[in-house]
């Protein structure tokens, strides 16, 4: 489950705005793009949903887990989407789905995906819990402990029952750390969702995205690096921009991932 447990410690889990499959789609595969070693080398929505096409990716109880294969190197990552309302998924119980977990998955990785899903699948049964229940959470956090809860069943059935609560209580303690400076994201209906790499330097900023517009707009901001340095989500002018990860150079450069989430 280190794919999943990655995902909530690093803050890759949202409120999803709507209903919509393919907007919710849309809106992680963007998540999963702003991660460093994948970024915009794959259009990882067009294999998702090519996937999504050849059969449904629904597992029932109000969770779903598409996913996008790729040849390309690297570890299997994911991110994950909450749906208060429920998407209409075509799942095969009929319900709608409230937790969307996509996959990224490389050739080299696929044996850890379906060991991950398998796990994953199993955890929600060995829960016992209804759809009901699935569906009436009450907001994020409980979205995460609940996540965290499912973990803990499959690597239990994986691993020693010590090492399981171990692990799984390093990656709580390790979230509620985290909760103030990374916080999860809400996204309003019909927001566009940009993601875009940031060097900070002695001299200003330099940002890395594939919307000259955007780059332009907060590149001009000079405010960007020390809004950044103060809190992991905030507002600036039309874009609300919510920083993914950090990483630390010599000569005091850093280095972000970030989402910009251009509002109206």
């Amino acid at each position: 489950m280190k794919s999943l447990l990655e995902a909530l410690e690093e803050g890759r889990l949202l409120e999803l705005p709507d209903g919509d499959k393919l907007r919710s789609i849309e809106l992680l595969s963007h998540l999963v793009e702003a991660i460093p070693d994948i970024g915009s080398k794959r259009d990882i929505l067009k294999g998702v949903m090519e996937r999504e096409a050849q059969a449904n990716t629904g597992m029932g109880r109000g969770v779903a887990c598409p996913h996008c294969r790729t040849p390309d190197e690297g570890e299997l990552r994911c991110a994950v989407g909450w749906s208060p309302k429920g998407i209409a998924y075509g799942s095969p119980d009929g319900k709608p789905v409230h937790f969307i977990i996509l996959y990224y998955v490389p050739d080299s990785e696929r044996n850890a995906y379906l060991k991950e899903v398998s796990g994953l699948a199993k955890a929600i049964s060995a829960s016992e819990e209804s759809f009901e229940v699935i569906s009436a959470m009450p907001d994020i956090h409980a979205v995460r402990d609940k996540l965290l809860d499912w973990v803990g069943l499959a690597l239990a059935g994986a691993v020693p029952d010590a090492k399981a609560r171990m692990i799984k209580l390093e990656a709580k303690e390790a979230i509620v750390s985290s909760r103030e400076s990374m916080p999860p994201m809400m996204v309003a209906q019909g927001a566009r969702f940009l993601p875009f790499r940031l060097i900070s330097h002695q001299g200003g900023c330099l940002v890395l995205c594939n919307d000259p517009r955007l780059a332009e707009s907060l590149e001009g901001n000079a405010e960007l690096p020390s809004r950044i340095a103060l809190s992991r989500e905030f507002d600036l002018g039309q874009w609300r921009v919510a920083v993914l990860s950090e990483s630390i150079f010599a000569r005091d450069r850093k280095e972000y991932t970030a989402i910009a989430i251009e509002m109206g």
